[in-house]
This record gives structure tokens, sequence and C-alpha cells, in this order.
């Protein structure tokens, strides 16, 4: 009796789960919407370590429990993803911004950078990457990255 009370809360818990994923709703965003904004201001700054320190701004926006995977699938953490690289002509191309629900959005951009190789030769970086924000307490952070690396145009 005991057992199959554990199952029906179970079966319940996961019927509502369920819903509640199902009715979360989508959107993209426009460049002009505030979060957009805010987002791009922030992608920008991290972008722009590729080229410099990074700022107190990028600090508080990735979030302590950050997980990103980089473009040789080697998982890095926030110390990682602050830390300033040697690159020069950081560009962010463009952004896009899907928000799921009220609390969730995945962000969809491309930037480049110049790089010395292990020659020293310098060669053009691109990357495709998504990362993925959430909103807690009421600010938003980054808690994952995916970061490829793309031909570039």
């Amino acid at each position: 009796m005991k057992q199959s009370i554990y199952v029906i809360a179970a079966i319940l818990l996961l019927g509502a789960s369920a819903s509640n994923a199902a009715d979360q709703t989508s959107r993209w965003l426009m460049p002009d919407d505030p979060l957009t904004k805010t987002i791009t201001a922030v992608e920008t700054l991290w972008s722009d370590t590729s080229c410099g320190p990074a700022t107190e701004t990028l600090n508080a926006a990735i979030a302590d429990d950050f997980q990103g995977t980089s473009t040789k699938g080697v998982r890095y953490d926030k110390a990682h993803a602050t830390q300033q690289q040697h690159n020069r002509d950081c560009q962010l191309q463009q952004i896009h911004v899907r928000l799921f629900g009220d609390s969730l959005a995945m962000v969809y951009g491309n930037e480049s950078s110049v790089a010395k190789n292990t020659d020293g030769k310098d060669w053009k970086r691109c990357l495709a990457w998504t990362d993925t924000w959430i909103k807690r307490k009421g600010e938003w952070q980054i808690i994952a990255a995916q970061d490829n690396v793309v031909a570039c145009e």
C-alpha cells in the first residue's frame, strides 16, 4: 500500500512537470528589446576578453556555477571563461535571443578575433556559439556556453 502511494505521487509530480514544460512559451526577441540590449552588452564584454581583461560587469553576469564547452570539447568554468586572452581585433558580429517563459534565454551569436598560431603567424578565428542565460533573484546570468570554430566569411 505504502509503495503504491509513492508511485501515485511520482506520477502526479511527473505529470505536473510535463504540463509546465508544455505550457512554456518561447519567442524571438527583437534587437531593440531591452533584454536583447542587455544581453548584447554583456556578450560584447565577454567577446572583448579575447583582446583585454574581463570587467566586473562580466564577472557578475557569468554565474558561479557556469559550465562551458570549448571548441576542443573540453569543459571549462567561470575562472577560465573570464581569463584574458591576447588576441586583437575582437568583433561580435550578431546576436539572436530566444526567450523561454520569463526566466530562460538561449543566445546565438558569432564573433571573430585575430590570434597568433603556434608558428607566430596571425590567423583570424571565427566562432559560432550558444549561451544559456537564466534569471535568478531578478538578475540575468550566463549558466552555460557551447563554442564552435567556423569558417570565416
